[in-house]
């Protein structure tokens, strides 16, 4: 595909990184869930499938919810069948989906889904809006959904959206988001996504973040507390983390990168760029998986992922929804006009 010489980027590891990091691929629902134009339900698993061959184990399918309010997404119960033939083929392949309720539960449960997501919020407005409750409301709905789940032998996945800045209540003290995370945490998520759901974040608040979440002595506000052992208590382990970066004002590679040296292995990203937020106009989208990849591969960090077959992946969803990639490393590879 492109016509760099072999060996580009140069792998030159860097101290105090992970060897290997777990790309959680979201281009298929939270990539493609605001597209005004509807997208074939076929082309939605020919997607999913070029995504896995493109090295991919994690990819979020689809969501639940209900399609009144994601019409994007009203397809997910003729979408999962399409994608039986993935599992069958690779059982570690994880195609995890978003449910916003019990009845969504139900949903997902009775096709044989595996691993589920709840989507909360760490400010008041954005629950009210995006949830039509507050936060203390939003948890009361999700406690049952990650019980049921749990019992069924389901991996459960919490999103915490708002995470550094909300765009009514602007600025977002640390120490809520932190209290909130761990609220949805303790439901029994067995893995959280940190959400910078309109892209304001920049390297030293994700540092701090984390420092208050997971009780880093060496940053954070010093308001964690310790049980007897001298442990920090009501933490989240670090390895219990994802982030999930938007790229609205260019920061999400750096801030990714601080998340990596924090301890953080597990990343959100979108192929091709995919995806964006209704409240932020000036979102462009989550961060890209191939410049994800391309600084990944650079540091020497382990991926999984075939960028060359990424990036033509990202190149034909593009085709298909009538504009190029937004993503840079897929424009420099391909040649796509700006």
């Amino acid at each position: 595909m492109s016509d760099l010489p072999a060996g580009l980027p140069m792998a030159v590891p860097a101290p105090g990184l992970p060897e290997a990091v777990r790309i959680h691929e979201v281009g298929a629902r939270d990539g493609l869930q605001n597209e005004k134009t509807t997208v074939p339900t076929e082309v939605k698993a020919e997607f999913v499938h070029r995504l896995a061959a493109a090295g991919l184990g994690t990819i979020e399918a689809t969501s639940f919810v209900h399609p009144k309010w994601v019409p994007q997404l009203a397809d997910a119960a003729e979408l999962m069948p399409l994608l039986a033939d993935l599992t069958a083929r690779d059982p570690a392949l994880r195609l995890p989906v978003l449910v916003p309720n019990e009845r969504g539960l139900d949903r997902a449960l009775e096709l044989g889904v595996t691993e589920v997501a709840v989507f909360g919020s760490a400010t008041e407005s954005f629950a009210r809006a995006n949830l039509n409750r507050t936060v203390d409301e939003s948890l009361a709905m999700f406690a049952p959904v990650v019980a049921r789940a749990k019992a069924a032998g389901a991996r459960v996945r919490g999103y915490l959206s708002m995470c550094f800045g909300d765009p009514w209540e602007g600025p977002v003290p640390v120490v809520q988001v932190a209290a909130a995370a761990r609220r949805l945490y303790e439901l029994g998520c067995d893995e959280l996504s940190l959400g910078d759901t309109i892209g304001v974040a920049t390297p030293g608040h994700v540092t701090a973040l984390l420092d208050e979440l997971t009780g880093s002595p060496t940053g954070g506000t010093g308001t964690g507390t310790s049980d007897t052992t001298g442990s920090p208590a009501n933490t989240v382990p670090v390895d219990r983390l994802a982030v999930h970066f938007h790229d609205t004002y260019g920061q999400a590679l750096s801030n990714t990168l601080a998340a990596l040296q924090k301890g953080v292995t597990v990343v959100d990203a979108s192929a091709g760029g995919l995806g964006g937020c209704p409240y932020a106009k000036s979102a462009t989208g989550n961060l890209a998986t191939e410049d994800l990849v391309w600084m990944l591969h650079g540091l020497g960090i382990r991926t999984g992922v075939d960028l060359d077959r990424l990036s033509a992946t990202s190149v034909w969803m593009a085709e298909h929804l009538g504009r190029p990639s937004p993503s840079r490393t897929v424009r420099a590879l391909t040649h796509q006009e700006q």
